[in-house]
């Protein structure tokens, strides 16, 4: 009897560790939303760029496997847990210098020093109220982006993010599911969302200026102001279907 006792109060104390704040990693982090509701302002994009500048990607010798395990090669320098939550697809990490980061199908972005194996920050990348529930898929399948001093990051779990490099902050998070990939200017991130919507969202708050219907979510492709989701073309400002 004293042994089952330890053994309920053991597992007692897991569950309240596991809160919707830490589910799968260690660490306390902060609610991501201070807001449940989308902030559409209906208003066009200001001095949207005629095109933006192609990145290479930098040359990233890490995998991710689907358990959440990355790898070196045949060195393993992180271990996420598994999950059966998770969509079909190659993920794969983006390196920036010495550092290697990753999202994870438990919902969260990990940034890791690929010299050492620690990890550097954890970030929450979905909605608190996704983890209400056990069948929720936090999937973060779009690839991630370093743009300046923060990393622009989407997932499953209705979040679109701005995170601090430095500290695995965010800066804000808008509540839209994200999949495909997506574009990031100086100034604004044009992104297709889980719910079939462009989202022309600034950059600065997280605001979203215009948010349209596609008849197809297709990764957006920008051009003279113009972006393509899949056969259809929207006015980059206004968000204008164009015929």
């Amino acid at each position: 009897m004293r042994n089952k006792l330890a053994i309920f109060i053991m597992g007692t104390l897991a569950l309240v560790a596991c809160d919707k704040h830490d589910p799968i990693l260690p660490g306390v982090r902060d609610d991501i939303f201070n807001t449940k509701t989308l902030n559409i302002l209906n208003e066009n994009v200001p001095d949207a760029p005629e095109n933006i500048a192609t990145i290479e990607p930098v040359d990233c010798q890490y995998t991710q496997k689907s358990d959440n395990t990355i790898w070196n090669g045949e060195r393993k320098i992180f271990s996420g847990f598994a999950t059966g939550n998770s969509v079909a697809g190659t993920r794969t990490p983006v390196c920036n210098g010495k550092y290697v980061y990753a999202g994870l199908s438990t919902g969260e972005l990990v940034k890791i020093n690929s010299q050492t194996r620690a990890i550097v920050w954890i970030a929450d990348v979905y909605r608190p109220s996704n983890m209400t529930g056990g069948a929720s898929v936090l999937d973060i399948v779009a690839p991630i982006q370093i743009h300046g001093k923060y990393v622009y990051v989407g997932g499953l779990g209705y979040a679109f993010c701005k995170i601090s490099d430095a500290t695995g902050n965010a800066a804000w998070c808008t509540n839209i599911g994200v999949e495909k990939p997506f574009i990031i200017t100086d100034t604004v991130a044009y992104v297709v969302d889980t719910e079939k919507k462009l989202n022309a969202v600034r950059l600065r708050d997280g605001a979203i200026y215009w948010r349209t219907p596609v008849k197809k979510s297709r990764t957006p492709k920008y051009e003279n102001r113009v972006i393509t989701v899949g056969g259809e073309k929207f006015n980059a400002e206004t968000g204008e279907l164009l015929k």
